[in-house]
């Protein structure tokens, strides 16, 4: 990655999710263009959609005379997946200073923190950490097919399996099944199989449908309310796995979508935090790109 820009000039933060791509440009540290296009995380797109949505979004936000571009992004497990997400970027920011790491690392520089374990709940799930020795340590972020424990795609696949479980058992659609029925546009519950399997639909949608979970728990409805206490205990796990391997005491950051905006997952999460005796918990205030600034000032 090229590494001999100019220390001054424009800095562009990404935070490249399963779901979506957001750019800020930010010009002597204050933010000038806020984008968000389609995800360019080639985990979830082709390389040929991932380009394309890059060249989108600097085309909003500006390339050229850029000094630093910093991206977080899932899936970014080695330094070749970080090698080829920085030369999908590259043409559009000649001579920048590229660095590429897993989107955890937005969270907690976000946070205020410089050590510490970052949780990401949203389209997926991970933590990620850092001690005061430098030495990192990450739990989970294996993907939809192996993991992603409480995340948005794993609440709207295990509200698919509750529909399918009542269907078996004899049962009329409840408030949730309903719910998922009607955003699905189908009739049937049996009629979810073959739409959770087809390529029409796919992780983003799913994960598009744990809203239907948070609103059935808010209404009342106990096994949707079971499940988001059950992910928060699960994303609980994932965090103390990482606050163990750094023997660390915390603090512990909770982010992104379900992190942010559901308090039924947070309360779930603290609880289970609090019984493995990890107090020092928060909960993200401000989107993860802006521990951008943060991190690009450690560089230096």
């Amino acid at each position: 990655m090229p590494s001999d820009a100019a220390t001054t000039g424009a800095v562009i933060g990404l935070d490249i999710g399963g779901t979506k791509t957001r750019g800020v440009r930010f010009e002597n540290g204050a933010p000038v263009a806020d984008e968000s296009v389609g995800s360019s995380n080639v985990q979830n797109v082709s390389p040929e959609e991932a380009a394309r949505n890059l060249a989108e979004l600097f085309g909003r936000i500006g390339g050229g005379e850029v000094a630093q571009v910093y991206a977080g992004a899932g899936g970014i497990d080695t330094d070749d997946d970080a090698a080829a997400l920085a030369a999908l970027i590259a043409p559009h920011v000649p001579g920048a200073r590229i660095t590429v790491v897993h989107d955890s690392r937005l969270l907690l520089a976000a946070g205020g923190a410089s050590t510490g374990v970052a949780v990401i709940a949203g389209t997926g799930s991970a933590a990620w950490g850092r001690n005061g020795r430098g030495e990192e340590a990450r739990a989970g972020g294996w993907g939809y097919l192996l993991g992603d424990e409480g995340s948005g795609y794993w609440l709207g696949r295990e509200a698919v399996r509750h529909s399918l479980r009542r269907m078996n058992q004899g049962l009329e659609p409840d408030e949730l099944t309903t719910a998922l029925l009607a955003s699905c546009g189908a009739d049937h519950p049996n009629k979810l199989i073959a739409l959770f399997h087809s390529t029409a639909t796919g992780r983003r949608f799913w994960a598009q449908q744990a809203r239907l979970v948070v609103e059935a728990a808010d209404a009342g409805h106990a096994p949707s309310q079971a499940l988001i206490g059950q992910a928060g205990r699960d994303l609980a796990d994932l965090a103390a796995q990482t606050v163990r391997q750094l023997g660390i005491e915390g603090p512990v950051i909770l982010g992104s979508g379900l992190g942010m905006n559901v308090p039924r997952l947070q309360e779930s999460f603290r609880t289970a935090l609090a019984a493995a005796d990890i107090t020092d918990v928060r909960v993200l205030e401000q989107e993860p790109i802006f521990g951008v600034l943060q991190l690009v000032a450690e560089q230096e």
